[in-house]
């Protein structure tokens, strides 16, 4: 590949300038008006579409298409069909129908449903998704698609993002027609969604069941040297990973995804990229591109890419920012102070409707990055709590509280914007550090959404985050509709809003004690578990709220939520269960050998170092084995058998098997202290993550 990126990037994607050259105006028109509108399309079209899409597609290497979704697995799914099919006269001819492009048939037994249709009932549908392009990769022709049942009901994350892209631009544009604005016809979310990950050498990762089988070390005891020197943050990367991270961004400009930023993070063997913003539906498709490339490009470079959120202890865990705007079809971020009075009284109305969505909605924000690896990572090492706050830097923070005081507020003429409607101050620019502890944070022209976990689909929390802002958008616009005196009303709508959900703005450290004790006082809620959490999906507010913009039906809610308690309880039990294999088939046998091997030198000759690590052993042992037994019978407890309520088994494992879990692991760490390299079974720490 040649280092004129401009020359090949998207080369490998059925892109906007393809389908102006290869498809005639009249077709290409029709898919256009497909793509703006969501509308449907003819068959001669599709056929039309097709048949070009093929032809490109062979160019390029494709013998089979598949049609590409994402199922409720947090990961995506794809059966490939070959373009090769017999003539009249038995001779093989390359053919693609429209049909084949907008319509597919799937298995869908096998795929999480949560309730929704019998494992019997097993026929699943595909649809096209003409508003993300199909793209070509390892011989076959990728199209983005929505995955249904038989009965309708959806049973993907693709869907309700769409869903809940259609009702923010509804509620956007209408609510900028009240505000004299006529030239916007569509609204559009942007994200921006950083990936964080950890490269280890495979040699490394095969010797250890519990990477192999859960993603991350469930034992594990600290190095002497951890990320405190910070000599691995933004340090200079080694050759053996900027090879995999150049071949990486090739692999990922091909696929039009604008691979930008590749830098090491802060802990050893951690490293993130960042893409450029674009509309929120491409984004979630390339993030998932770029985690399986992550993947594919690591193994080729003999490494492995873990993308799971706490994959060490006493070591930063990883997150995937979603960074979060929002624009019009003119190319104006409403999230971003403008140079006129009327843009940023705009700015300032949208803004205080992202203030007042946060702040009502706090469980679902929770609940929309809510795993049991993400439980891991939230609340230390710069991941943030699991307290929902916004931070606002504290120039804005000081003119919000003036603004509800209906105080004056003396504007800095060097950074500050004049907003030239009444009673409301001047606005700064970004004119303040970032909170690392923040969850949610105003950046200047857009809010970042710092929950997310590395191996999450981004999808989930960028629908719920658009629906919560459609829903406050949707009732400004009733609002400001029956309002006799518009500026009245409208200065007076951004001064109550910020004033009633002031309490969700914090710019303090979010990891101290004292923070968990005011957000108590607030009013805020803390989940600090997926188990405390995921029950609340399906609250009559947040039912309401879904249904009411389309995204879900009730029964669909119902189904993600059984879902999500269902992988939560198998996750567990997964770890719960090789916990206890590498116990007993491993470390209780290694510290078994060691202490024999000491009581023999206890025969021979005394001393008191001897002695020591003998009794302590005996004593880590003992306690190792016990635990590990009460663990075991804990796990045969609670299972989908035993507990037929889903909540109430999330519950019990949550408080009964997890602490189980932690207690095994303590006393393991602790007797790999004292045990020798040579007889300690598994890699260690150091060993994983200083010897790439």
């Amino acid at each position: 590949m040649n280092s004129n990126v401009p020359e090949y990037f998207g080369s490998m994607v059925f892109n906007e300038d393809v389908m102006r050259e290869r498809l005639t105006p009249e077709v290409y028109d029709a898919l256009h008006v497909a793509m703006e509108t969501g509308g449907g399309l003819t068959i001669d079209i599709a056929n039309a579409v097709a048949a070009v899409m093929k032809d490109w597609a062979i160019e390029k290497g494709a013998t089979h298409y598949t049609h590409w979704f994402q199922p409720m697995t947090g990961i995506t799914a794809e059966k490939h069909d070959s373009f090769l099919r017999p003539d009249k006269n038995g001779h093989p001819i390359m053919s693609f129908s429209g049909k084949g492009l907008i319509k597919g048939e799937s298995d869908a037994s096998s795929f999480p449903s949560g309730g929704l249709r019998a494992t019997f009932e097993a026929r699943g549908y595909t649809a096209w998704d003409p508003t993300s392009y199909a793209f070509v990769k390892d011989g076959s022709l990728y199209i983005p698609t929505v995955f249904c049942s038989f009965s309708g009901d959806t049973l993907d994350a693709k869907t309700p993002l769409l869903r809940s892209m259609q009702a923010l631009s509804e509620q956007a544009v209408r609510l900028m027609r009240i505000c004299g604005n006529r030239d916007v016809n569509r609204v559009v979310p942007m994200v921006g969604a950083e990936q964080e990950y950890f490269l280890i050498d495979k040699e490394m990762y095969d010797r250890r069941p519990d990477l192999i089988y859960t993603g991350r070390t469930l034992f594990g005891a600290p190095s002497p040297k951890g990320q405190k020197s910070d000599h691995h943050y933004y340090g200079a990367i080694k050759p053996r990973i900027m090879a995999f991270m150049q071949e990486l961004d090739t692999e990922l400009w091909k696929l039009g995804v604008f691979s930008q930023t590749k830098h090491n993070e802060a802990a050893p063997a951690q490293h993130e990229l960042a893409p450029f913003f674009e509309n929120a539906n491409a984004a979630v498709d390339h993030n998932h591109i770029t985690m399986e490339y992550l993947r594919k490009t690591a193994e080729k470079h003999g490494l492995v890419c873990l993308l799971h959120e706490k994959p060490f202890a006493s070591v930063n865990g990883s997150g995937k920012h979603d960074n979060w705007s929002i624009c019009t079809d003119t190319g104006v971020n409403l999230l971003d102070p403008g140079n006129t009075p009327a843009e940023n009284a705009q700015f300032l109305l949208f803004f205080s409707a992202v203030i007042k969505a946060v702040d009502e909605y706090q469980d679902l924000l929770r609940l929309s990055v809510a795993t049991r690896s993400n439980d891991l990572r939230l609340g230390g090492n710069e991941a943030p709590p699991a307290i929902i706050s916004i931070y606002v830097g504290e120039v804005l923070e000081h003119i919000i509280e003036k603004l509800v005081a209906k105080e004056e507020y003396e504007p800095d003429e060097e950074h500050d914007i004049k907003l030239g409607v009444s009673a409301l101050p001047s606005f700064p620019r970004d004119s303040s550090d970032r909170n690392r502890t923040s969850p949610f944070a105003f950046t200047g022209n857009k809010f970042e959404f710092r929950m997310l976990g590395s191996s999450l689909n981004v999808a989930n929390p960028t629908a719920t985050l658009n629906t919560i802002v459609a829903e406050e958008l949707r009732k400004f616009a009733d609002k400001l509709e029956a309002a006799e005196d518009f500026d009245v009303a409208l200065n007076r709508l951004i001064r109550h809003t910020l004033r009633d959900h002031k309490r969700i703005i914090f710019g303090g450290n979010g990891y101290s004690k004292e923070w968990v004790e005011e957000a108590k006082r607030r009013g805020l809620s803390n989940y600090a578990t997926t188990a405390d959490v995921l029950p609340h999906f399906t609250d009559e507010k947040n039912v309401e709220l879904f249904t009411r913009h389309g995204i879900y039906t009730v029964q669909e809610m119902n189904s993600r939520r059984e879902i999500s308690l269902a992988t939560y309880a198998s996750n567990v039990r997964i770890e719960a269960k090789t916990m206890v294999d590498m116990v007993r088939r491993n470390y209780l046998p290694a510290i078994g050998r060691y202490t024999a091997e000491l009581d023999r030198a206890l025969q021979l000759s005394g001393g008191r170092a001897k002695r020591a690590t003998f009794d302590r052993l005996i004593a880590l042992e003992d306690s190792a084995f016990d635990t590990v037994t009460a663990l075991e019978a804990a796990v045969a407890d609670y299972t989908a058998v035993n507990v037929a309520d889903s909540e109430e088994l999330a519950r019990k494992l949550c408080d009964k098997v997890i602490p189980l879990m932690d207690t095994l692991r303590e006393t393991v760490d602790e007797a790999e202290k004292l045990m020798p390299a040579s007889d300690w079974p598994f890699p260690s720490y150091g060993d994983i993550m200083f010897k790439i």
